[in-house]
């Protein structure tokens, strides 16, 4: 396994930090900081991003059928977890996680828990081989039912906006139809503090990552059928009755079905 270097902020680290987990070093807790001094809104983000992938899985699970699950570019295991959600409302739900992080198969034991009737895996690819991460899946998952696919908050570390969109389309290719595309990325033009800080952080050092305009999130949905409300900033995104007056932020998301 690849040396894990503590002395460099890393992006999974800093954002289990924001989310209030305990996977992180002082280094990531300084920069998380410093991030968070130019913008504050940003543990808003994070924790808005985390809510809309679990009700984006809820309605997959309830309303969708939807039973297998193909969660690329997963991060650091925190709080409500793709399986754990999924599981949740139908414990035979089988989960694939992939991430080549070092860091984060270090970490990965707590995404390896499954109910009994249901399975999860992690395989260590990056999100730049999706031919191999189709091949490994179909270890756990079936190849011939619907899958969603999730990207969350990792398209956004692909500099191209074009190769960023072939890699959708290549993990899609191989999904059959009937699957889901889910994906959430910080978005530009809603807050120059958010874009201050965030081309301050790809000044660091640590893996770069770029906020791009909602239209270019959406294009990752061309040729599905978006599920309503469309793309949209993801507390608009089926809120919770809870969640009274939601308010958009820097973080847009949406779900589409592969016809």
């Amino acid at each position: 396994m690849t040396e894990i270097d503590t002395s460099v902020p890393h992006s999974a680290r800093i954002w289990n930090y924001w989310l209030g987990g305990k996977d992180h070093h002082p280094v990531d807790a300084a920069a998380g900081d410093a991030y968070a001094a130019v913008f504050p809104g940003i543990v808003t983000i994070a924790r808005a991003s985390r809510a809309f992938l679990g009700r984006a899985i809820r309605h997959l699970v309830r309303e969708a059928g939807i039973r297998q699950f193909l969660d690329v570019g997963s991060g650091l295991p925190t709080v409500a977890n793709t399986h754990e959600v999924a599981q949740r409302h139908a414990p035979e739900s089988r989960i694939v996680y992939v991430d080549d992080d070092p860091l984060v198969l270090a970490h990965a034991r707590p995404l390896l828990t499954s109910t009994p009737e249901g399975a999860t895996a992690y395989e260590a690819i990056s999100l730049f081989e999706p031919e191999r991460i189709l091949e490994a899946a179909a270890r756990t998952l079936d190849p011939a039912r619907p899958t969603a696919l999730i990207l969350s908050g990792v398209l956004g570390h692909c500099a191209d906006h074009d190769q960023a969109r072939d890699l959708v389309s290549r993990l899609l290719a191989g999904l059959p139809s009937g699957s889901h595309l889910c994906v959430n990325d910080g978005s530009r033009g809603t807050d120059p503090a958010y874009e201050q800080a965030q081309d301050a952080y790809n000044e660091t050092g640590a893996v770069p990552y770029f906020l791009r305009p909602a239209d270019r999130i959406a294009a990752y949905f061309e040729g599905l059928e978006l599920v309503d409300p469309g793309v949209v900033s993801v507390p608009l995104w089926r809120p919770d009755q809870h969640d009274t007056d939601p308010e958009p932020i820097g973080q847009h998301g949406g779900l589409g079905r592969k016809p």
